[in-house]
């Protein structure tokens, strides 16, 4: 079953883990175009290759999403020919790890920019896009876990996710008379570059593909299972869902002892 038959959307960070994920769903899923916006242009270009042998149409912008024009440039490029834009997926992002007491304000402010205004600024050129189409469209975001749980070394992490959160609940109520459904979903740990950068090495990567105690599935969620909600989100199934934040995060945040069995 083909949800996505013929469908225009643009994904940002697409060149790898979810955004790439998520790339291979919707051309899967029958999407006629997507457009991958990332600032690696090897890797961007390797997954529109893959894409076109899906037999999607593939267009790509290398850029950087805390640069306003190159979200808008972005957008052009998605609706370029015939102006249409069905689906966004606003999935770029940042994160690194400080304690609160040694964070530095330059680097509160580069997560902010990547993570939430980017969010905002891409958001809005995807909305009116849609609106000038007049066709309607899905507004997707990756938030996270640490915007509704506390995660040390993450209060600006975790702050820029809260406000994608809330961002998508003023978004849903505004652009609902425009046939537009905003929604965010909120991964747990997953199995990503990111996450390897931030462990540091493959050696402790593949400690936690194997054992992930705090996760009650104890182990890291797939780029592909947050792809998959995507793709749930932006056909006629999720026509009904907008304004929410969906966490898919094996359970993490619904054990509130995750640690309880070696406590005992």
């Amino acid at each position: 079953m083909k949800r996505l038959e013929g469908l225009s959307a643009l994904i940002s960070g697409g060149a790898s883990g979810v955004g790439r994920a998520t790339a291979h769903r919707f051309a899967q899923e029958g999407a006629a175009r997507v457009t991958l916006f990332d600032k690696d242009a090897s890797r961007i270009a390797d997954v529109a290759a893959e894409l076109a042998g899906i037999g999607t149409e593939p267009r790509t912008v290398v850029g950087d999403v805390a640069n306003p024009p190159d979200c808008q440039r972005a957008v052009d490029e998605a609706t370029r020919g015939d102006g249409r834009l069905d689906v966004l997926v606003s999935n770029a992002g940042a994160d690194s790890i400080h304690d609160f007491l040694d964070l530095e304000l330059d680097e509160w402010y580069r997560i902010m920019d990547i993570n939430l205004t980017a969010s905002f600024v891409l958001g809005q050129a995807a909305a009116r896009a849609m609106v000038a189409a007049g066709n309607g469209g899905t507004i997707l975001y990756t938030a996270s876990i640490s915007g509704v749980a506390a995660s040390t070394g993450d209060a600006h992490y975790g702050v820029s996710k809260a406000g994608i959160i809330s961002l998508v609940k003023t978004m849903a109520i505004e652009l609902v008379g425009h046939n537009i459904t905003v929604n965010c979903v909120s991964p747990g740990p997953l199995d990503t570059p990111m996450s390897l950068a931030l462990l540091g090495s493959e050696e402790a990567m593949q400690a936690a593909r194997e054992s992930w105690p705090i996760v009650p599935m104890n182990r890291l969620g797939s780029p592909t299972e947050i792809a998959g909600t995507y793709a749930y989100l932006a056909s006629a199934d999720g026509a009904y869902t907008t304004g929410q934040n969906i966490v898919v995060d094996g359970g993490m945040t619904t054990n509130v002892f995750p640690l309880a069995d070696e406590l005992q």
